[in-house]
């Protein structure tokens, strides 16, 4: 917005040099017509005639104050036509007043009494000098010295003392301590009191930058007191300012008061200051960044002696643009500019239909205003992005005149980033996603750049923030908020936005597949759209619920990932009749120090001391992977904290008292997991630790590996590997419901099997334990039984029961050998 207000500027001290001719102009045709004194010349002049040493001298006088002196060498009058010549004239204009002292002076003047015209034949000199002590001063007292008049030269000028008309159609030179200039051709009108230059009018104002103003055409009037050019055009080093008309408003005193621009109002230029850039002249012209202006019209007031501007306004298809890399462009339909002192921006106000957007640098090389140094690892590289704000109004505040320090909303207003166009984006690209951010009010801050201007480095919006993402084809993921605090980067686009105050957020997908998530606080990155909760977050994916510290969202695939006790419970489970350990339609509880989920494929990894329970069937272990819609689980554990499983054998499904009351039992399960330490185990209980565990609850398959062991009541079992098969919960022997604990149907460990029971130990290479008779089946290697009292026993198969002392040995003649052996209990 700047920079059309500082054209004007420049604009109006031209104008002003250049309305000082017209009063120049003004003096010299009023004065010639105040020459009528020629017509009687010399002796019919009618007035106070001297003849002086060096010629004659004509004055003329009005209550008691002369109001010009004509001096001439001579005057010669023609018998046969009547005209009259005057020769070497000097003309001294002093006013009604005698505030004046303005000298006309030529070396030929004409006066043909039939045409009543009065022609300047020649060059014609005029000097402007205002002389404020004249109305106290004796009369005709010049001033005691001349300071700065206005010199003008132009020649040929006639006036017609009948019409009062004057004009010259020869080129009229000015030249003032601030300016010089031309235009070709004058004409006055008396009976109007109406001065027009015809054409070519130019302007050049002194200073380093040299600006320029020319026009087409321009025309002065009395009443109203005023100034119009057409087409003027003011031009300097950095920039241009033009339009198709501009009116200049005048006070009594010839001070411009207004000026109306009409009709294409254009400034073009560059936007940086070499002085604040801290370059030559030559580089800061070359690195400066080019801008363009345009309105339908733009009304300037001013005030004071100094005509200082005072306010601006700019209306019809306002539109300011920056050009090149990260440039930005705004659209009003009107536009206020407020001005300080010493003609300085102060604010902004731009109203119905402010639109501001800002084009992505879309480049590797790194932009104008970037943090050195910044490695391109230190964060995601994001892709080029552009951004537009929309708002009914939007009020903008100028540091140092020139620089946008903040802007502010008013009404309903809009963010929307998008990614930058590329020339390399192929047709089989994902469909480009779009951010809007809306808000019921924004407050941005702009921060300086290295070239003298400003970029929008942050933006906070409150109350009713929201942030919607919406990609072709897909529902819109939406979050909302009391307010948003938005950061944005040098290059253009949004470096990250962060909600605060009941934050939520949706996905908008189908019910069963839809990801929502409420927090304290969210921090949203466009480049990476990943979304990160704190504050008490809580999302849900699909009938998935988890709890953490932290949760880390990607909006575009719908991965989480959670950390610090995160806790996640499935719900909306349907029974599994023929399933096991995971069968019941009770949701299935998750604790962990960390966990990723893909919603995709509704598989999750839960990392860090996890524990995965239903009911009353626990599974801990370092890490578990979970896949939902299968009832599939992958538990890693290691030598330190191995994968531990606790099953019940079917036969001896009744357990010992508990040392909690049930509630407490239930409790507990519900919002920790069956603990061991909170609960006795059951004597029928079989606990299994492994370095890897493999579940599948459609197969009722438990698949152990890495130094697996078994624990039951009276007994321990060791091997590389073990299968254990479950009993389906609908075929229970005491018809137990699906939420009871997963029974063990037989399970089969392979590899240096060793099996220890308090007085017998047994090893063999594969082990078939059932539970329901609690009988062990042991071979390979060959297997072998080491009694304390009986000693050892050897054979290709060796059978036992837990319960009881019958062992039984099969040889290679493969007949069965029974030995009773007694066991102390």
């Amino acid at each position: 917005m700047p920079l059309p207000v500082y054209r004007l500027r420049r604009w109006l001290v031209a104008t002003a040099v250049l309305f000082t001719i017209v009063v120049a102009g003004m003096y010299l045709s009023a004065r010639l017509r105040e020459r009528n004194v020629l017509k009687e010349v010399p002796g019919r002049i009618g007035y106070d005639i001297k003849q002086t040493a060096s010629g004659f001298q004509f004055s003329k006088s009005e209550a008691g104050r002369t109001v010009f002196t004509i001096r001439a060498r001579d005057v010669k009058e023609f018998k046969l036509n009547g005209r009259a010549q005057l020769r070497n004239v000097s003309i001294i204009l002093y006013g009604r007043d005698s505030s004046r002292f303005d000298q006309i002076y030529g070396d030929d003047f004409a006066y043909d009494p039939k045409s009543g015209d009065v022609t300047a034949q020649g060059e014609v000199q005029i000097d402007l000098e205002a002389n404020p002590e004249g109305v106290t001063n004796l009369d005709q007292a010049a001033p005691k010295a001349l300071k700065n008049p206005i010199h003008l030269k132009t020649r040929d000028v006639v006036f017609n003392k009948e019409t009062g008309n004057a004009s010259s159609e020869a080129r009229v030179d000015f030249r003032t301590p601030q300016a010089s200039g031309w235009a070709v051709g004058v004409h006055y009108l008396g009976k109007t009191n109406t001065l027009t230059l015809d054409s070519q009018i130019h302007v050049t104002l002194a200073g380093d930058s040299a600006p320029s103003l020319v026009a087409a055409h321009g025309q002065f009037t009395k009443d109203p007191h005023q100034l119009v050019l057409d087409q003027p055009r003011m031009t300097q080093a950095r920039g241009t300012v033009q339009s198709d008309q501009a009116t200049f408003f005048l006070g009594e005193n010839n001070q411009v008061q207004r000026v109306l621009a009409t009709g294409n109002v254009n400034a073009e230029g560059r936007g940086a200051d070499s002085a604040k850039a801290g370059e030559g002249q030559e580089n800061a012209s070359q690195s400066a960044i080019p801008m363009h202006a345009r309105a339908d019209q733009a009304d300037l007031s001013l005030a004071g002696k100094n005509n200082q501007m005072r306010t601006a306004v700019l209306t019809g298809n306002v539109q300011v643009d920056r050009l090149g890399p990260g440039g930005m462009q705004g659209n009003a339909a009107r536009v206020v500019v407020d001005f300080a002192a010493e003609n300085q921006v102060r604010t902004v106000h731009a109203s119905d239909g402010v639109r501001l957007q800002q084009h992505a640098v879309n480049s590797s090389s790194p932009p104008a205003g970037a943090a050195p140094g910044r490695s391109s690892t230190d964060q995601p590289s994001p892709g080029p992005q552009d951004f537009e704000l929309t708002a009914p109004v939007v009020d903008f505040f100028v540091a140092e005149g020139q620089r946008l320090d903040r802007a502010v909303t008013s009404g309903a207003a809009q963010i929307t980033i998008s990614p930058a166009q590329t020339q390399s984006a192929q047709a089989s690209s994902p469909p480009a996603q779009r951010t809007i951010i809306t808000a019921g009010k924004f407050e941005a801050k702009f921060d300086p750049t290295p070239d003298g201007q400003s970029r929008l480095a942050s933006m906070h919006g409150a109350p009713g923030a929201k942030i919607v993402n919406s990609a072709s084809g897909q529902p819109d993921r939406v979050s909302s908020s009391q307010m948003l605090d938005a950061t944005f980067l040098p290059q253009g686009g949004i470096e990250s936005i962060v909600q605060q105050g009941t934050v939520t957020y949706t996905d908008g997908q189908p019910s069963d597949k839809r990801t929502q998530a409420w927090a304290d606080r969210a921090r949203y990155t466009p480049a990476d759209q990943i979304l990160v909760l704190s504050g008490s977050p809580r999302v849900n994916q699909g009938s998935m619920v988890t709890t953490a510290r932290t949760i880390r969202m990607n909006r575009a695939s719908g991965e989480a990932f959670a950390e610090g006790d995160v806790k996640s419970t499935y719900s909306e489970l349907k029974e599994q009749p023929n399933g096991a350990l995971l069968a019941s339609s009770s949701p299935i509880h998750v604790t962990s120090a960390s966990m990723t989920a893909l919603n995709s494929t509704a598989i999750a990894l839960y990392q860090g001391n996890a524990r995965l329970w239903q009911d009353a069937n626990l599974i801990a272990a370092p890490s578990i992977e979970f896949d939902r819609d299968r009832r599939f689980l992958t538990a890693r554990g290691t030598h330190a904290q191995p994968v531990s499983t606790v099953l019940v054998q079917s036969s001896q499904a009744k357990s010992r008292k508990t040392t909690v009351t049930e509630d407490e039992q239930k409790t507990n399960t519900q919002e920790n997991g069956p603990a061991i330490h909170q609960i006795s185990t059951p004597a029928s209980a079989l606990a299994i630790t492994s370095a890897l565990l493999t579940y599948s609850d459609a197969d009722r398959h438990a698949h152990y590996e890495g130094g697996v062991l078994a624990r039951g009541a009276d007994f321990t079992a060791s091997a590389k590997t073990a299968d254990a098969y479950l009993v389906p919960r609908a075929q229970t022997s005491n018809n137990q419901s699906l939420g009871g604990p997963a029974q063990l149907d037989h399970m089969v460990a392979e590899g240096s099997v060793l099996i220890q029971q308090p007085k017998r130990r047994a090893t063999g290479q594969k082990l078939v334990y059932t539970a329901a008779d609690d009988k062990f089946v042991l071979t390979g290697g060959p297997p072998s039984i080491f009694d304390a009292e009986q000693g050892k026993i050897t054979g290709v198969s060796l059978t036992f029961y837990n319960r009881d002392d019958r062992v039984l040995v099969e040889g290679e003649a493969s007949t069965p050998v029974v030995t009773q052996t007694r066991v102390a209990r």
